[in-house]
């Protein structure tokens, strides 16, 4: 009988292994494939010069870079961030603090339909809404698209996360005559991890969209000049220079790919350092 427990679990581990293998084989094959072709892109110019023209084709080293791109693309994640965050995590806190009423289970409904609407819906909607409105392409309403796609991601893990905290943290805390608002602090910090990861999971979503980004921000092939002009990003480069018919673009295309990788990858590192450590409970 042991022996066959035995034959059991290993046959277990050894299937768990191997779609682990067939899971990881997607994802080291793309990088595998993004690192090898835009290695050799990366270099100075590529972060201080504007894109090339493909005049250069013939140029042994061709000059220009995606500095425009890589400047707009961290211009529009920090704003999204600053527009979405405060809004999503707040309202991920009343739905797991206080949402125990009618209006909490409709800001939950809400939360989970726009987790799934297409990313073109909300450039859709934010272009009638802001483009038309004032006229303009610009970076405002782009950051405007992209934050309200955040917004449902970061609410609604951070309700999970909240609901994950132990109900003794917060008897505890009652128990001792603190209050509501600072109960809720105290659970906040002891769901910091899950939180940032939540936050992590809406960058890495909002880098690499392009299509609400053609809808309300247009196309821009010069430096950052302001919130209510257009702003280059990475993520329309790699689809645009990718189906051009010039090798230098589509060698920039990859290097383009390959930064927005690094980017997610140091936002990875970057949350796993500032939330380490352990859970809070006092």
């Amino acid at each position: 009988m042991n022996r066959r427990r035995i034959i059991a679990d290993k046959l277990f581990v050894g299937f768990t292994l191997v779609a682990l293998a067939f899971a990881l084989l997607p994802l080291a094959s793309i990088v595998f494939g993004v690192v090898s072709k835009g290695i050799s892109s990366i270099n100075v110019a590529f972060f201080t010069e504007l894109p090339p023209n493909p005049a250069t084709i013939q140029v042994p080293n061709p000059p220009g870079g995606l500095g425009d791109a890589v400047q707009g693309t961290l211009i529009l994640i920090g704003l999204s961030c600053v527009i979405a965050l405060p809004i999503a995590i707040l309202s991920g806190v009343y739905i797991a603090e206080y949402g125990d009423n009618y209006y909490g289970s409709v800001v939950r409904f809400l939360g989970d339909v726009l987790v799934g609407i297409p990313s073109i819906v909300t450039g859709v909607l934010v272009y009638g809404l802001i483009v038309l409105t004032f006229r303009s392409y610009s970076v405002a309403a782009a950051s405007i698209a992209l934050g309200t796609m955040m917004i449902p991601i970061v609410s609604n893990t951070t309700s999970e996360a909240l609901k994950a905290v132990p109900r003794s943290v917060r008897e505890a805390s009652f128990a001792l005559g603190i209050k509501k608002w600072r109960t809720t602090l105290l659970v906040l910090a002891n769901a910091k991890k899950a939180v940032s990861t939540g936050c992590l999971l809406a960058m890495a979503r909002i880098a690499g969209e392009t299509a609400p980004l053609l809808l309300v921000m247009g196309t821009w092939t010069l430096w950052y000049s302001g919130l209510n002009e257009p702003v280059a990003a990475l993520s329309y480069y790699v689809y645009y220079f990718a189906t051009s018919p010039f090798p230098n673009w589509i060698r920039l295309a990859w290097g383009a790919a390959l930064v927005l990788l690094v980017i997610v990858l140091a936002i990875n590192i970057g949350v796993r350092l500032v939330t380490k450590g352990q859970r809070i409970y006092a």
